[in-house]
């Protein structure tokens, strides 16, 4: 039976860099769902559709297909076989992203990918619905969060590094806005499963909180 670790929490709190680095260390299969819907949302906006317009992104999800790969142990993410990492990292992504998950369309084309391969693989997939909904049986579930003060910080540091200009209180607030939609949503709201462990990386390094995961995951086996 394939051994599934999900990690749910709200945007900026680590989880996609967090689950790489434990996923290599247990030589799992890494599955970021959260690039997955950024490869949907990305077509919407190539294809000039707004985020509230229900009906033609119900319509477009036919049109779309999301798969994976791992190449030099990276993951590629391709929407109908092009490779789009370099196009999913973007604010705007992120924020279409967000506004277009709450549709069932959406939801229901990945979640479907991503149970088909956690049945057959031992993998740990990142998200905000993986423990509650997509993974509900996953042997360990992690909530992995951080105050909004931190994961805005971090999030600003990562954009400076790029070159790029941003305002620390403008990111803090837009992270605030996705919260609200995240916890709010109708259809698989973000929140910590019942038996999810509670991990607050707020005061913790990367490695603790790799270290702190692999404590759970060794207690688990």
């Amino acid at each position: 039976m394939a051994f599934n670790i999900a990690i749910d929490g709200p945007a900026g709190a680590g989880k996609s860099t967090i689950a790489k680095l434990v996923a290599k260390e247990l030589s799992y299969i890494y599955v970021d769902t959260g690039a997955m819907y950024r490869a949907m949302a990305l077509y919407f906006l190539r294809a000039g559709i707004a985020a509230g317009d229900k009906e033609k992104i119900t319509a477009a999800c036919g049109k779309i297909t999301v798969t994976l790969s791992n190449e030099g142990g990276e993951q590629q993410v391709f929407l109908n076989g092009e490779n789009v990492n370099g196009f999913i990292r973007t604010e705007e992504v992120g924020k279409m992203t967000s506004a277009v998950s709450i549709y069932a369309p959406v939801r229901e084309k990945l979640t479907q990918l991503q149970r088909e391969m956690a049945r057959t693989t031992d993998l740990i997939m990142d998200g905000r619905d993986i423990g509650t909904c997509v993974l509900p049986q996953a042997q360990v579930k992690i909530y992995l969060t951080a105050s909004v003060e931190t994961r805005g910080r971090r999030r600003f540091l990562e954009l400076q590094e790029k070159g790029t200009d941003c305002s620390l209180e403008e990111i803090c607030e837009d992270i605030k806005k996705r919260d609200y939609r995240d916890m709010t949503r109708e259809i698989s709201p973000l929140k910590q499963a019942k038996d999810a462990i509670l991990v607050d990386s707020s005061e913790m390094s990367i490695d603790e909180v790799v270290a702190k995961i692999l404590e759970i995951v060794r207690d688990a086996t």
